[in-house]
């Protein structure tokens, strides 16, 4: 499964200049499968998940309808004030671990009034000179003139090929990805189309949608009973094996399973010890509903290559927290298929699972822009770590910045 290296993000709401990762080969480290973005209110963490979730519905949907969400309100809400550059990601993936990872970049900027794409371009580096950047490039796109360079397996550049986008507001890859004969792209489409930001509404997961098997959760949770159909249907030992976990992680939980009512919807029934009569999904507790879905979402056969959590302790008993932690950390870090996690959260509990290069702290500096800091990159972080105490509790007791106050 494709992997993310880095990401750099600049002009986005208060990520003015935000780099996590390895966006420049040999510089920095790689980011890890699991990262946890902590940090007061305000200081941008559900901007960065909305950050790459803004990128995915650029691809998905074009660049205008991104920035017309109703949570964005368009492009002049969403460049950070006081700039005119454009919004812009560099990214640096890597499709397999047997590839040399490659960067995308683009820019996106206003146009008598209209959001348009800037410029697109995919970076390569030779092999054997990992600081061959920007050269050798397999897009790049100005003025809506897409040029590629053609390459052999003994990685001579060939020809250069020109095609002209009729849609400014279109990506590149969006298009170009959908032809064989550009492998690059076709992963990059795969991969960024793959993206799941989990925006989960336990009210949504209480609807009763219409009966059928569905194989993904959506973002809301609306279809958990879609999902639960397939995996009891076609993944049965999958269904088992999360029922079990579903019983020891929430006391007094026998048996989940669903029946079709008579006006062809889905209902799910939770039975529990002592309970004769099940309890369907409207008449369970948010957090009930909540650990069963992210369960059911890190069991999924075909996982998503990036899942985007925002703040999962709402609603859960602070004792699940950190087994929940512990969830996410076994998924991300056994998973053959380099599934990667990306969470916030404001729980000293959920972090005390987390390790310092897990962790990173947001916070707003003078001129109102977010910063990233790297747990372990914190004088003493790791030496108090190392003689037994928790991060939650360095976070807690202010050893991540001595300026915070409780």
């Amino acid at each position: 499964m494709p992997q993310l290296q880095g990401i750099r993000i600049q002009n986005y709401r208060s990520l003015a200049d935000v780099t996590l990762g390895q966006v420049v080969f040999n510089e920095g480290e790689p980011l890890p499968s699991l990262i946890c973005f902590i940090g007061p209110n305000g200081s941008g963490k559900s901007t960065l998940l909305d950050a790459f979730a803004f990128l995915a519905d650029c691809l998905l949907h074009g660049v205008e309808s991104a920035c017309d969400r109703p949570h964005r309100g368009g492009f002049h809400r969403l460049r950070t004030q006081g700039r005119n550059e454009p919004i812009r990601f560099d990214l640096c993936f890597q499709s397999s671990p047997e590839r040399v990872p490659f960067l995308y970049q683009i820019e996106i900027t206003e146009e008598k009034g209209v959001p348009v794409v800037r410029s697109e371009a995919g970076l390569q580096p030779q092999i054997g000179d990992l600081q061959q950047f920007p050269k050798p490039f397999f897009l790049r796109v100005k003025n809506q003139i897409t040029a590629f360079k053609k390459y052999s397996r003994e990685g001579d550049r060939g020809e250069e090929e020109n095609i002209e986008l009729a849609d400014p507001g279109r990506l590149a890859i969006t298009t170009l990805g959908q032809l064989i004969n550009h492998p690059r792209i076709v992963a990059l489409r795969k991969y960024i189309e793959s993206w799941y930001l989990s925006y989960f509404v336990p009210e949504a997961a209480r609807e009763l949608p219409s009966a059928g098997v569905q194989k993904q959760l959506n973002r809301t949770g609306s279809n958990l009973g879609n999902v639960v159909q397939y995996l009891k249907r076609m993944h049965p030992d999958r269904f088992d094996a999360i029922l079990g976990r579903i019983r020891e992680r929430i006391p007094g939980i026998v048996n989940i399973s669903h029946e079709v009512s008579s006006d062809n919807r889905l209902l799910l029934k939770f039975n529990e010890r002592g309970y004769e009569d099940p309890f369907y999904q409207y008449g369970m507790s948010d957090g009930t509903l909540k650990m069963f879905a992210y369960l059911l979402l890190l069991e999924d056969p075909e996982p998503p290559a990036l899942i985007g959590i925002e703040e999962p302790e709402n609603g859960l008993y602070h004792k699940l927290l950190e087994q929940l932690a512990r969830e996410f950390r076994i998924h991300a870090e056994s998973s053959h298929d380099r599934l990667q996690i990306l969470v916030t959260t404001h729980s000293p509990y959920f972090i005390d699972a987390m390790a310092p290069e897990q962790v990173w702290l947001m916070e707003k500096n003078e001129q109102g822009h977010s910063t990233v800091t790297r747990t372990a990159d914190m004088p003493r972080v790791k030496d108090l770590q190392r003689e037994g105490i928790p991060l939650g509790s360095l976070w807690y007791s202010n050893e991540f910045d001595e300026r915070w106050s409780l």
